[in-house]
Formats: structure tokens, C-alpha cells, sequence
């Protein structure tokens, strides 16, 4: 009651404002009841004509890293122009009531035209055929919108100087399956494109510049194989499924390699948004619901030095080679470089090339000679040749074969009841040393052969399976091939013939493997005698941090070959006379100030008529280096190679090669200034 006490005084400004305050209640009361009671079936309407259209937005992708963190995949940003069609609607509205206009006034015409024809007013029934059906209006409708669409597309295309074509199949999929979203107009704009529009911002209506992240491998077809490619997808995953969404923005999937092996990690997480359409199906604003995240980092133990060298070596010998180099370190199986040949740019796939040069590029990734999509360091299956001598020689040194023991070849290898076995060295007399630098096929098959009731045969692949031939090494699930060993009970079997034996002791029959197969087999015998997993990947590191989130140990013994020193030094000094010496087979992998230790091979394949088949020979170079200090293992396989000292030997010594200039640059390098106490 005070207030009205206080009004009753003779106080013109506090009645003022007391007026000011009713005459507000009095319209805060008018707006509500317009809203409330007035309004309400408007508001209702427009309820009634909206809707929430969801929409997955992908995050950006991980990126793939070398053991220095440089980048073997990564993103960069692809500016786009995109047409927004709810900006156009006022457009399209005015172009379609004109186009139905004169449509009807055309009609009009031909109908007077046809009265004045038959002199007589049209019955009901004549005049439907002058009239416009829903369907003609709709197809009407359809072509106007998309004459209005392309025609501003074409003058884009003129202002920037570079012909633009949208088909109407284009257009009329957009319309009609996700108005609510950009239409992509031009893709991948260069800077020169992008100031050109930017001139021309005015004059481009309903047009705006739009990024995307996109992912990018800017060392072409290095390690392709290894890191694999995207595909676009529609697929979005478990923890994702695809009825929570109306729309997608465009996304990928590993298909092969390191991007299908780590996807989910690559992906990220995605984000969410909501768009507000109307009857029309046009966008009316949008709201994010859930950022996306950014996927996590993933580092190989890959060199990219080295793996570029191996590379470059595997495109020296020729077009298309089928062949593969694996490079890791002996000490604790960190696979340096992966190189496989025929190659291809993964680029491709995200971003297609010309029409013309994709055709090409489909017919050479589809034939199945080339075998482009193989990864021939772990995939497809290589009988060794000579390069499993090493294991035959280890098996009997270790039975006690006299390294210094001299046999005297014939030239040739006799086997009773068949045609004797061609032999590549020359006859003469043959210690241990001499036979594998030679690679004497009559020495190590007499090893075995005139010891086989000791059982020699048996503690050869006893050996072999020590280094777990015929398993598969693990590093890459389901994209690498197992090979083939026999097992010990095989050679008790009646099936088994002095001439499997023979086979065996030159790896050409009963041995299948891979290049990363031999390379843990070469890391072995240059390690001491660890059997060792190979490791691809180092780590995992979230977006932006410094942390890994997981992390892979090096250096996990997966078995021991069980051989005592002495054997492995008569291996190492014999590999290394194959390399240094002058009868030596892999002479050409000799690098000067690198003492190399190494083997040839080189395996005859028959076709089915049982004749050699010299496009389809398998060659080999196994090596370890330094001898006095062994890091490196080196493995070299080509098929339709001459041999594995002539064709072989050559790529390894470039690889070393490679990695000695790497190793003199690190050593050049001034060491780090120490930090100032404080």
C-alpha cells in the first residue's frame, strides 16, 4: 500500500513513470496474447512445414609419420566453390511462374487455334489436352531450376576463365537427395582460381569458397604398398551406424596397408550437426551438435631416406618389375623400408586423375600379370633358390661339418635314376667358404644326401622351422601370405624322394616364402642367433599431443636358431667372401668403406608343360652390413631377373649405398649446443 500512498501525492513524475511501467505490462500482455492466441495456428503451420535433418561431419584424419616424424601421409586443404540452393529459392520461383506462364499462354494460343479450326467453342474434353498436367508442370519446374543452376555455373566458369559444366543428372541427384547441403561446383582451386573468385564475389550469387581437409601422400608412389590407400565410402561404423544420420559428408576408408590396418585410429571421431529445412527441403540454419576430433598420429620405424632408395632401386630395373626390398635393423626387427613393385600413387584414389589417364590407370591396376595391388615384400609366395643354402650350411656346421673340408664338384649334381642336376658353378674343388661365395649347388646337396642316416635332412628343417618359415610374421594381419615348409614328419613319408631332398638343399621345392621372411631369417644369422618379430609401427600419438597413447616394443624374440657361434662366424665370413670376394656372385652389391656380408639366389619355375620358365625366375640378394658390427639387413627379390648377382646385387649396393651417405651426414652433423645453467 505504500506505492499507492505515495501516488496519491502531488507527484507528476513518479505518476510518469508509474504510467510508463503500466503501459509496458500492458504490451509485454498484448504480445503474449497475440503469440498465445493470435498467432498460434501461423506458428503451428510453420512447425508443421520444418524439420531437423542430422548430419555426420568426418574429422580430419591422422597422419602417417617416418621413425623422424616426417610425413609418408598427410592432409592439406582443398578449397571448393559450393552452391547453396536455399538461396536460389526466390530464383527458382520467379523462373518457374514465368516458364509456366508462357507455357500456358502457348496453350491458349493453340487452343483458340483449334476453336477457330473446328468453328466451334472446345468441349470439356478437347480442352484437357491444352491444359497443364501435374506432370508436365513438374518436368517444367525440374528443367527451370536446373537452367538457372547451370547457367550461373557457366558464367562462373567465364568470370574465372575456365569452362564449368553441370549435367543435369548432377544437379537433379543434389536436388533431390540432399538440398539441404552445398552443391560442389569446382574442386581443388588453385591460388590463382581462388583470388579470380574472390574478385568475382559479387557477381556469384548463392556461391561461396569452402575448405576441406584432404588427405595428401606427398612422396607419390613411395611405400605406397606399405601405407596403402582410401577409397570414399558410405560405410561409417559400428560405433557409428548410418540410420542416426540424414545426411554424410563425404569420407574415407583404408582399403590396404597402414591406413586399413590403424582406420579406426586414423579416422577420429565424428562430429554431428543439425540443419533446419523447410517444405522445400531447403537448409532455414543449423545448429553443431558435436565437434568432430581429430584422428591420432601413427609412426612407422620406416627411414623414409632408406625407403625412397629402395624405391628408386626397384624403378632402375625396369617398367613395371615385379619384385620387392625389405631393410631392417638386425638388432631389434625395425622394418626400415618396404618397397614393392609394380608401384601406384594413392593419390588416385582419393582424387582422380583425367577420365583418359584413369582409364589407364584402372586396366594397369586391374591386370592380373602386373599384380600391382600385391605387396610382394609380404604378399605372394617365392621359392628362395640358393639363398637357403644358408640354413642347410648352418644345420650341418652344427652336425659337424668341417668348414675347411674340401668336396670336388663334377660340375654337376648325379642323382640316381634321373637326369643329374644342373649346377651353375664351375667343377673344381670346394671348401665351405668357396661353395656358398659360388654357390655350389653339388656341395650342398652332398652335405645332406651323404648324411641322411645321421639325419641331417631332419635337423635342416628343424632349422627352418626355428625361423618359423611358413608362418606368417604378424606385422600386418591379414595382408600377408604364410608361405610353405614342410614339417619333420614329411620327410619320413613315403612320398618324399631322394630328389625332393635334393630340391630342398637349393631352395626349390618344399620352401615357399616372402622378402620379410628372408629378411628376418638374414637378421638372425647377422644378430647372433635371435629369431626376431618384425616392428612396423612404433607409436600412437593423439592429435596436437606430445604422449603416445600406445606404443609397440622393439626387439620381441620370437625364437633362437640354436647355433653356436662358431657356425655363425663360418656363415659370416663365407656371406662376406660372396660379397668382397672375387668369385664371389653378389660382388656388385660392394660398397667401398662398407664390408658387406651376402648371398645370391636365383630360382627356376616351371610352366605346365614342366619346361623352365625364364619369365618367371625368381632372384635373390640376402645381406647384412657392417660385417663387424651388423645393422642392416638387406633383401632383394625380382622375378624374370637374370640372376641374383646380375640383377639383384646391383639394387642392394644402392641401397647401401644410401644408407652409408645417411650415416655420413648424421656423423657431419655438429651435435646440439648444451643448454645454458641458469
Amino acid at each position: 500500500m505504500l506505492i499507492f500512498d505515495q501516488l496519491k501525492k502531488d507527484d507528476p513524475q513518479l505518476r510518469l513513470l508509474a504510467m510508463v511501467v503500466l503501459a509496458g505490462i500492458l504490451v509485454l500482455l498484448a504480445g503474449l496474447w497475440w503469440v498465445q492466441v493470435v498467432s498460434t495456428r501461423r506458428y503451428q503451420e510453420k512447425l508443421e512445414i520444418q524439420s531437423l535433418r542430422t548430419v555426420r561431419i568426418p574429422a580430419v584424419r591422422g597422419r602417417i609419420l617416418d621413425r623422424d616424424g616426417r610425413a609418408l601421409a598427410e592432409n592439406r586443404p582443398q578449397f571448393n566453390i559450393d552452391l547453396y540452393l536455399e538461396e536460389l529459392s526466390t530464383n527458382y520461383q520467379y523462373a518457374c511462374s514465368n516458364t509456366v506462364a508462357r507455357a500456358r499462354q502457348y496453350l491458349k494460343q493453340q487452343a483458340a487455334a483449334k476453336s477457330k479450326e473446328l468453328g466451334r467453342e472446345l468441349t470439356p474434353q478437347e480442352r484437357k489436352q491444352f491444359a497443364l498436367t501435374r506432370p508436365v508442370l513438374d518436368q517444367l519446374n525440374r528443367q527451370t531450376r536446373y537452367l538457372v543452376t547451370s547457367n550461373l555455373v557457366a558464367d562462373l566458369g567465364a568470370r574465372l576463365g575456365q569452362p564449368l559444366d553441370l549435367t543435369q543428372k548432377e544437379f537433379e541427384d543434389h536436388y533431390d537427395k540432399s538440398r539441404a547441403l552445398p552443391l560442389p561446383v569446382l574442386t581443388s582451386l588453385n591460388t590463382a582460381e581462388m583470388s579470380r573468385f574472390e574478385e568475382q564475389f559479387l557477381h556469384t550469387p548463392a556461391m561461396d569458397l569452402d575448405v576441406q581437409s584432404v588427405r595428401f601422400y606427398s612422396n607419390d608412389t613411395v611405400a605406397a604398398h606399405l601405407l596403402g590407400y582410401l577409397v570414399h565410402t558410405d560405410k561409417i561404423g559400428e560405433d557409428d551406424p548410418s540410420d542416426k544420420y540424414n545426411y554424410r559428408l563425404e569420407d574415407y576408408e583404408g582399403v590396404s596397408g597402414i591406413e586399413k590396418l590403424f582406420d579406426d585410429e586414423l579416422r577420429g571421431t565424428a562430429g554431428a550437426k543439425s540443419v533446419l529445412v523447410n517444405n522445400f527441403g531447403y537448409r532455414q540454419g543449423e545448429t553443431i551438435w558435436s565437434p568432430a576430433e581429430p584422428g591420432q598420429d601413427v609412426t612407422l620405424t620406416i627411414d623414409l631416406d632408406i625407403q625412397k632408395a629402395a624405391d628408386r632401386a626397384l624403378d632402375s630395373v625396369k617398367e613395371d618389375v615385379r619384385g620387392a626390398i625389405v631393410v631392417m635393423d638386425v638388432r631389434n626387427g625395425d622394418v626400415l623400408a618396404m618397397a614393392s613393385s609394380p608401384s601406384f600413387d594413392p593419390n588416385h584414389f582419393i582424387q582422380r586423375p583425367p577420365s583418359d589417364v584413369w582409364a589407364q590407370e584402372w586396366e594397369r591396376w586391374t591386370n592380373e600379370d602386373l599384380q600391382v595391388q600385391m605387396n610382394h615384400a609380404m604378399q605372394g609366395e617365392y621359392a628362395p633358390g640358393s639363398i637357403f643354402k644358408i640354413v642347410v650350411g648352418m644345420a650341418a656346421l652344427e652336425a659337424g661339418l668341417d668348414p675347411k673340408e674340401i668336396l670336388t664338384s663334377p660340375g654337376e649334381v648325379p642323382i640316381p635314376g634321373r637326369r643329374p642336376m644342373h649346377d651353375t658353378a664351375p667343377a673344381g674343388d670346394y671348401d665351405f667358404d668357396r661353395a656358398l661365395a659360388r654357390s655350389c649347388n653339388y656341395y650342398f646337396v652332398s652335405i645332406v644326401t651323404n648324411n641322411l642316416k645321421s639325419g641331417m635332412l631332419q635337423k635342416v628343417v628343424a632349422l627352418g622351422k626355428r625361423l618359423h618359415l611358413g608362418e606368417r610374421t604378424g606385422i600386418v594381419p591379414r595382408q600377408e601370405d604364410r608361405g610353405f615348409f614342410p614339417d619333420v614328419e614329411d620327410t619320413y613319408s613315403r612320398k618324399w624322394r631322394l630328389g625332393n631332398t635334393c630340391n630342398l638343399c637349393i631352395g626349390q621345392d618344399r620352401v615357399l616364402v616372402t622378402p620379410l621372411q628372408v629378411a628376418v631369417l638374414i637378421s638372425a644369422v647377422a644378430n647372433g642367433g635371435k629369431v626376431l618379430y618384425p616392428r612396423l609401427v612404433s607409436s600412437i600419438t593423439p592429435y596436437g599431443g606430445d604422449q603416445p597413447s600406445q606404443t609397440f616394443p622393439a626387439g620381441r624374440v620370437r625364437d633362437t636358431l640354436g647355433v653356436s657361434q662358431r657356425t655363425l662366424r663360418a656363415v659370416h665370413e663365407a656371406m662376406e667372401t660372396d660379397v668382397e670376394g672375387p668369385e664371389g656372385t653378389g660382388r656388385e652389391a660392394a660398397v667401398p668403406g662398407l664390408n658387406i656380408a651376402g648371398k645370391t639366389g636365383t630360382a627356376e619355375v616351371e610352366n605346365e608343360k614342366g619346361e623352365k620358365d625364364q619369365s618367371k625366375k625368381i632372384t635373390w640378394f640376402g645381406s647384412f652390413g657392417p660385417v663387424e658390427n651388423p645393422r642392416y639387413a638387406v633383401v632383394i627379390m625380382v622375378v624374370s631377373g637374370a640372376s641374383g648377382g646380375l640383377t639383384c646385387a646391383p639394387l642392394a649396393h644402392n641401397v647401401y649405398l644410401a644408407i652409408q651417405q645417411k650415416e655420413q651426414r648424421s656423423a657431419s652433423r655438429p651435435p646440439p649446443l648444451a643448454e645454458i645453467p641458469k
